[in-house]
Formats: structure tokens, C-alpha cells, sequence
């Protein structure tokens, strides 16, 4: 006996969710698909004893690769439920089923370049077109396009993860790439060697960059489209999360007419979008600032923005010895690569630059030791490093649906230990019996995921008259971390806990990304 299914007819069924069930099935069988959970789809059924909608149900879920769960729903909430079927599900449920009438007549072969009219669009540009909107919409940071054994696989990362929102035939794979070359400039008979490209599209009223990267798989090719928005990439310093002692200092790096300011993290922490945001306080008529970028990701009005280019030999290092013939105030390296970029990045910021870069480390500890490892001398840093600031990228608790709770005994352990160890003058007035903290719910606004978009954690190491000792007479990671401390600098777990006791992420959704049980710092 199937359970019943107690459900808000309000509710916003997510449209990957809906497109895995057609509506014509859906009104058929008088099914709708509700949620997905890893490969469990939970689906309402008015008769969960018909066994025609139970065998037509476990068809439909094996074919998406997944697990059918049936509840049972009146037949009121489900004809309410049934009027969402809108959007992604029937656009693409329209060029799918397109798709598989001209496949079955052997007649799709390359994607037209453009459609003559509304009603003569080729399906696979309608196909494209809503899957590029639905992603733009949905505020993924990417689209995954992935061909497998037997399906086609399409992937949207949403506040940092990945969720499948259609499964297409496998068949269709060479003409969805093709399309994706076609826009992207790329060669379309090239299919054994990785392509990057970008396009520009609009969906609404905006205008949306992507980049593209094609892969060579045992399987196909794959694609995978980063999502550039000018109208929600740019954001404001305390908009990102930096605060109190972090945003002063910072502040205190960017205001002095020389130097570095170095981020680190690892790949798809944010990194480029804090560059961007101090860019926004930097970036005035009285100075020229120049960047390298690979790729250029956000244009900025009035920053000077060059894409390298390693197959020409354009490199950072080369385009960086051609930035100072252009009378620059403000370099941005997209990233320290070799030690080579690194040595020109310190001799710029030692010759009256102000450089923004990134690199790959741990911690902002591990910034000094990262230098050194990459050749720099280290007499050199103290005059050239101004500011290195670590950061993570935590989802954030959808603010209408947490739910305040007390903290269990383990939890409140690791937030205790952790406020022991924060500066004194940063350390949150609570009552240590009872912590409070918020969970993740889910409701219609956040797509039943009780999280809406990320926040980055952050720590931010300066330069002092002390630290600089500790560097000229042989830095030790022991000893920086002994000066970061007395700076009073807060680590990022501590950070993070701040921002956990505010309600602005949860405590598990936290120790995704950083480490809570290494309390070294």
C-alpha cells in the first residue's frame, strides 16, 4: 500500500524534476513526479494500484537511470500540480519528440545555422536554446553535457553542485556538440582534440556570456559551458562575506600605491569574483588598470582586459612583460603559474604596481612558503606582499525557510572550540549552554534545497613589521601562524562559525568545505 502524499499545492516542482515524467504520460496515468533524491524519484499517483501506471512509471524511471518511489495524491493536488507542467519539461519534451521523428526518418544531420522562423526552428536549436535558458534561470554556474554508453546526459551546477535536469538520446550527442561549435566559432570536424570557445546569447533581456570547453571522451565528445552573468557577477566586498577585520584590511592593501594582494583557493572558490569586487573600489577614471585573464570572465567598462593565449605564446609571463610598456597602475594576473610569472608579478609590485593575482594553496599561511617554493627571494616579499586572504565558497541557508534549532552536543563542541581560539575582540556573546544555530528546510523559493546561492568564508593574512622578521630570518609555517594570530587574524573555520551562529549558513553545509575537526589554526 502506497503512503499518502501530504502535499502544498503551491509548491514549485523543480523542472528537472517534472521533465523526467512527459505530461502526456503524467495526464495518461495521472502521475506527477514531486522530488528527486540521488536516484530516487518520488512520484504521486491518484491510483497507485493501476498497474499499467506502475509499469508505465518503473519504464520511465529506468530509462532516466532512476528508482521510482509512489506515494498516493488526491486527485484535487494533483490536477493543482498538474498546471506546472511549463517550461523546460514541455519545451524540451516538444524538440525531443521532434528529434525522434527526424531520427526515426534518418533524416538529422548537421543543425541548421539559423532558423528561418519561429515554426521552422530546428529542434535541436529549440533544444539548445531552452536548456541554455532554463541553466540561465535556474542560476546554474554551469552546464554539463555529457554523452554516456546509452544516453545523453545534461548536468546543471547549482550553488556548487551538480544535478541532472534532462536525459536525451545518445544519438542526438554529435548534433548538440556541432551546434555548440557552431556557436562557439570552433572547428566542427575536430572531434580528437579539446576546444575552448565562448558565444554571447540573450535570454530575456540580458545578456549572458559562456564560455565553452569541449573534451575528447572514450564516449564522444563532452561539453561543459561556464555561465557568465554581467548582471548578478559583479558584487560588492561585504556582499561576498568580507567583513569586520578581513574588510579593513583589505581595504588598508588596496589603498597603498604599491604591491600584492594575493588570493588563494582552490579552483571554484570564488577567487576571480573577489578580484572583480576589488576591482569595483579600485576601478576609477584617475588610474589604468590592465589584466590577464584565462579566459576573460566578466568585462569590466574601463579595465583594460587581455585574454592569454598559450598556443600563440602568449603567455602570463609574456603578457605580463608587455603590460609595463602600457603605463599600468593596476595589474591583474589571472593566475601565478610558474615561477617565472611569479618573479615578474614581485618585481612589478616592488616598481610601483599594485598586482592582483591568484594562487594555488591551502591556506593564506601557505602563501609566503608558496612564493618561496616558486623561486621568489625572500627579502624580496615584505616589500612586495601587501595582503594574502584564503577563501571557500559555502552554500547559503535559504533565509524563508531555515529552521533555528539547538545545537546537538557535537556541533556545539566544535563551536566552542572554535570561539575559544578566535581573537578576543571577534568573539560572538552566547550562552554556552544552549547554542542556537539554522538548518535547511526547503520551500518553494529555494527549490525544496533549503539553500539559496553561496557566500565565501575568508581569512586575511597582512603584512607587518613582524611578520616581515619572521620571513627575513626563515619562515616556518609554525611561526606565521603564531603572527597571524596575534594580528588577531580569524581562520576560515572561524569564519564560517561566525557566519553560522548569524544564520547565514549551516553548520554542515560548512564543513563541506572547510575541515571543523582540524582545529590547528
Amino acid at each position: 500500500m502506497a503512503d499518502k502524499l501530504q502535499i502544498d499545492r503551491e509548491r514549485k516542482i523543480p523542472p528537472d524534476v517534472l521533465i523526467l515524467i512527459s505530461e502526456d504520460a503524467a495526464k495518461h496515468y495521472k502521475m506527477i513526479p514531486v522530488s528527486l533524491s540521488g536516484n530516487t524519484l518520488d512520484v504521486g499517483l491518484v491510483d497507485p494500484e493501476d498497474v499499467r501506471a506502475q509499469e508505465a512509471l518503473n519504464f520511465l524511471a529506468s530509462r532516466n537511470g532512476l528508482a521510482a518511489r509512489v506515494f498516493k495524491i488526491s486527485e484535487d493536488d494533483w490536477s493543482k500540480l498538474m498546471k506546472q507542467y511549463a517550461g523546460l519539461g514541455e519545451e524540451v519534451g516538444q524538440a525531443l519528440e521532434s528529434l525522434r521523428k527526424e531520427l526515426a526518418e534518418e533524416k538529422l544531420a548537421m543543425p541548421q545555422a539559423a532558423p528561418k522562423s519561429k515554426g521552422e526552428e530546428a529542434p535541436i536549436i529549440r533544444m539548445m536554446e531552452t536548456i541554455l535558458k532554463h541553466g540561465v534561470e535556474s542560476k546554474a554556474s554551469d552546464i554539463h553535457i555529457e554523452p554516456t554508453m546509452n544516453k545523453l546526459r545534461v548536468r546543471f551546477r547549482l550553488d556548487g553542485t551538480l544535478q541532472t535536469v534532462v536525459i536525451l538520446p545518445v544519438e542526438i550527442a554529435p548534433a548538440v556538440i556541432s551546434r555548440i561549435k557552431i556557436l562557439s566559432n570552433l572547428q566542427i570536424d575536430e572531434t580528437r582534440r579539446p576546444q575552448d570557445g565562448r558565444f554571447t546569447t540573450v535570454v530575456g533581456e540580458r545578456e549572458i556570456d559562456l564560455r565553452v570547453a569541449i573534451l575528447p571522451t572514450a564516449r564522444g565528445e563532452k561539453a561543459t559551458m561556464r555561465i557568465l552573468d554581467p548582471t548578478i557577477g559583479l558584487k560588492t566586498l561585504p556582499e561576498l562575506g568580507i567583513v569586520g577585520r578581513n574588510l579593513e584590511v583589505i581595504e588598508r592593501g588596496i589603498r597603498k600605491p604599491f604591491g600584492m594582494i594575493l588570493m588563494t583557493g582552490p579552483t571554484g572558490s570564488g577567487k576571480s569574483t573577489t578580484i572583480y569586487g576589488i576591482l569595483q573600489i579600485l576601478n576609477t577614471e584617475g588610474v589604468n588598470i590592465v589584466s590577464l585573464e584565462d579566459p576573460v570572465e566578466y568585462y569590466v567598462d574601463g579595465v583594460n582586459q587581455s585574454q592569454i593565449r598559450p598556443e600563440l605564446g602568449y603567455t602570463f609571463a609574456n603578457g605580463l612583460r608587455q603590460i609595463l610598456r602600457q603605463d599600468p597602475n593596476i595589474i591583474v594576473v589571472g593566475e601565478m603559474r610558474d615561477s617565472e610569472t611569479a618573479g615578474l608579478a614581485t618585481q612589478a609590485a616592488l616598481t610601483g604596481h599594485l598586482v592582483l593575482s591568484t594562487l594555488h594553496t591551502n591556506d593564506a599561511i601557505g602563501v609566503i612558503p608558496r612564493l618561496i617554493n616558486m623561486g621568489v627571494a625572500p627579502y624580496l616579499i615584505p616589500s612586495a606582499l601587501n595582503v594574502a586572504l584564503a577563501q571557500r565558497l559555502v552554500k547559503r541557508l535559504c533565509p524563508d525557510c531555515k529552521k533555528e534549532i539547538t545545537a546537538p552536543e557535537p556541533i556545539r563542541n566544535n563551536i566552542l572550540k572554535s570561539i575559544e581560539e578566535m581573537p578576543e575582540e571577534f568573539r560572538p556573546k552566547i550562552k554556552k549552554e544552549e547554542i542556537k544555530i539554522f538548518k535547511p528546510q526547503g520551500c518553494p523559493k529555494c527549490g525544496n534545497k533549503g539553500t539559496r546561492g553561496r557566500i565565501a568564508v575568508f581569512e586575511v593574512l597582512e603584512m607587518t613589521p613582524s611578520l616581515e622578521e619572521i620571513i627575513i630570518s626563515g619562515p616556518t609555517e609554525s611561526k606565521i601562524l603564531s603572527e597571524a594570530k596575534r594580528q588577531g587574524m580569524v581562520t576560515l573555520l572561524q569564519d564560517g562559525i561566525l557566519k553560522v551562529l548569524e544564520g547565514i549558513v549551516g553548520f554542515d553545509e560548512l564543513a563541506q568545505v572547510v575541515s571543523v575537526n582540524e582545529q590547528t589554526k
